[in-house]
């Protein structure tokens, strides 16, 4: 598998009542997306970003990250071949990702994902 981009995925209770917190303080100014259970925050300058998240809208848990691959049905392979425990199955969701969650040895869920409109 071939990670393109890494996105932390923290747990608030409230999307809304968290966010000034990253936009000025850290200055994670630009809203990339808002879809009132998810939200990524940028800064336009550096790029660095965090998703906020207060719980997912179809999978059984929660990731702590987000990891956006190169080609998930390979990725999906590869966990099941490893031995991996998949969480949530590949699915291609109504908001336009295809992904899968798996659970790395030490614990943590992982959202492996690929956007429809992501390039190379």
């Amino acid at each position: 598998m071939r990670a393109k981009r890494l996105v932390a995925n923290l747990p608030v209770s409230d999307i809304e009542s968290a966010k000034t917190f990253y936009t000025d303080f850290l200055g994670l100014s630009l809203e990339e997306f808002n879809m009132g259970w998810v939200a990524r925050y940028t800064s336009p300058e550096t790029g660095a970003n965090v998703q906020l998240v207060t719980h997912d809208a179809s999978a059984p848990v929660d990731s702590v990250m987000s990891v956006h691959a190169e080609d998930v049905d390979a990725a999906y392979a590869e966990a099941e071949r490893l031995g991996y425990e998949i969480v949530h199955p590949l699915t291609t969701e109504p908001w336009g990702v295809r992904r899968f969650f798996v659970r790395a040895p030490d614990g943590n869920v992982l959202n492996i994902v690929a956007h429809h409109d992501e390039d190379d």
